[in-house]
């Protein structure tokens, strides 16, 4: 692994680091070294400071606001750009997403089905994961990715397939207001305005005099296409992480009791409250990082299989 890096000239660095520009975020609290989040630098502060705000770090457990922290430039990078067609083989330094950020440990064994066995050196354990839940381990360094990537076409992970969003488009958009913050609406495109900008009208929300449905502006991290039906089994289990449809959109809470009658509670960390949903008004949750979708996965450990969400690093 190669040392933080050591720009001759940090200012040049900052020029990567605008704000509203995506980055992945580097900690060096206990217990998290050795892993990169995704954020959005907010402002640019003396002596290359950086306000940034994370994509899925909340600022406390019962807050629905996201976490925001002043960090030093030596703790960002530009979001590593996808890569399409990655082979991964036993022995690769691999980066897995987990616990909503990507942590680098190294491939063990070669399982069926594209799954890989990975073992973290920094917390001595290994779990496996799905190949899509990988990538290959890569340093920011002198401006560059060490090793080079397979492909460069100079855009970040967060803008590609902005085309997607053309007008016309039905996709789901969050909104960071008190009271909306982490619920995800479903809306159309009316207008791809560039510059990673969109206008939307809601598909349920009306504006203030209630006469026409709601147009807003709004940036790529705050639109995504609608997640594909991932419930394959039919049901929903104790400690499922789920959307539940309520007040006209998406909120993300916890299976907490399964009832009968295909009816379940759900827990909202948010709101710190519960309420009973039918079946046919529940997904499980998928977050859309780097332009793909990603769930909580199922994890093995010997013959046994976890819930990632079981096991703490």
């Amino acid at each position: 692994m190669l040392p933080k890096p050591e720009t001759k000239d940090a200012s040049a660095s900052a020029a990567f680091f605008k704000p509203g520009t995506v980055v992945e975020i580097s900690s060096e609290d206990e217990g998290f070294r050795g892993s990169w989040f995704s954020g959005t630098i907010i402002r640019h502060l003396p002596s290359d400071r950086f306000l940034i705000e994370y994509h899925n770090l909340m600022a406390d457990e019962k807050s629905s606001k996201r976490l925001r922290e002043v960090l030093d430039i030596r703790q960002l990078r530009p979001i590593l750009p996808s890569e399409t067609g990655q082979i991964f083989k036993f022995g690769d330094e691999v980066d897995a997403f987990y616990n909503d950020g990507w942590w680098e440990g190294y491939i063990t064994q070669e399982l069926d089905n594209d799954r890989f066995a990975v073992y973290f050196r920094a917390s001595k354990e290994q779990l496996v994961f799905s190949k899509e839940h990988l990538r290959i381990h890569r340093e920011w360094f002198d401006h560059t990715w060490v090793p080079p990537l397979q492909q460069d076409n100079g855009e970040s992970n967060e803008a590609v397939k902005t085309e997607e969003f053309g007008k016309g488009a039905i996709v789901e958009v969050s909104n960071d207001e008190d009271g909306f913050s982490g619920a995800w609406f479903a809306a159309t495109v009316v207008e791809a305005k560039g510059n990673d900008k969109f206008v939307v009208e809601y598909q349920t929300l009306l504006a203030d005099d209630d006469s026409n449905l709601l147009k807003e502006e709004i940036d790529v991290l705050h639109i995504r296409p609608p997640p594909p039906d991932t419930n394959v089994d039919g049901q929903f289990n104790i400690l499922d992480e789920v959307d539940a449809l309520y007040n006209d959109g998406w909120w993300v809470g916890v299976i907490s009791k399964v009832l009968t009658g295909s009816k379940y509670v759900v827990y909202f960390r948010s709101s710190n409250e519960e309420l009973e949903f039918q079946h046919s008004d529940l997904r499980l949750h998928q977050d859309w990082i780097h332009g793909r979708w990603v769930m909580l996965s199922k994890v093995c450990t010997g013959d046994e299989v976890v819930n990632a969400e079981d096991s703490k690093r």
